[in-house]
């Protein structure tokens, strides 16, 4: 499904020159859960804004299936995101004006295939994750954890090929932290590709494969047993 080809990406600023990725080689297969771990500053959210075309790579191949993603202009990159990727972020980044269904609809704005089922995908985002009953409440009104789930809603509304977590349960306790785990879980058991950035080592235990990151490179890579 996703294959990386030495991946570089350099910064240059006030003729400095940081490497925040250096030659990294990944495949990832469909239905897989990875967790990409290391400390900070190592390269986990590069690889993982890289992973999800924000970021364009320096050098390097990024092969999506057959299509070469570096070789895409921004508009080509923007359907992509919108039509096979969803986004889980540490801090919800729910619209505080919307409501919940609001904010979940907003997985499908830019999908043209959404038409009048829009609200169908919708309520069916939010059962999947236990929030139809908070559909019409507003972010504030809503719990950390359920805000959360809101925002995987909104990550899965479009049914993406990819999930791209980074530190999904980084402002959570560990109730709800094991509760958006377990989510993960179900939704990688129904066949989501999924790959997380965590610095928990029991989530990424849960993961069926382990990348370790260091100095921008990767230096282990290691599948659990099942």
């Amino acid at each position: 499904m996703i294959r990386l080809e030495n991946i570089q990406r350099r910064y240059v600023s006030d003729e400095v020159e940081t490497t925040a990725l250096a030659d990294i080689n990944l495949d990832v297969a469909a239905g897989e859960f990875v967790a990409i771990m290391g400390p900070s500053g190592c390269g986990k959210s590069t690889l993982l804004n890289t992973l999800g075309t924000v970021d364009r790579p320096t050098a390097g191949r990024y092969l999506f299936g057959d299509r070469d993603l570096v070789a895409l202009n921004e508009a080509e990159l923007a359907r992509f995101r919108a039509m096979t990727l969803g986004f889980v972020f540490q801090s919800f980044n729910l619209i505080d004006e919307l409501t919940i269904a609001e904010n979940v609809e907003l997985g499908l704005i830019y999908r043209k295939d959404a038409g009048g089922d829009r609200k169908g995908r919708v309520a069916a985002a939010m059962d999947r994750v236990g929030i139809s009953h908070r559909a019409r409440h507003y972010p504030h009104q809503l719990s950390g954890g359920q805000q959360q789930r809101a925002a995987i809603a909104r990550a899965i509304v479009g049914e993406p090929k990819l999930i791209l977590a980074d530190e999904p349960t980084g402002n959570l306790d560990t109730e709800n932290g094991q509760q958006v785990m377990d989510i993960l879980t179900s939704l990688n058991a129904d066949g989501a590709t999924i790959i997380m950035v965590t610095h928990s080592p029991s989530h990424a235990d849960i993961a069926r494969r382990r990348i370790d990151m260091l100095d921008g490179r990767i230096v282990a890579s290691l599948a659990r047993a099942i």
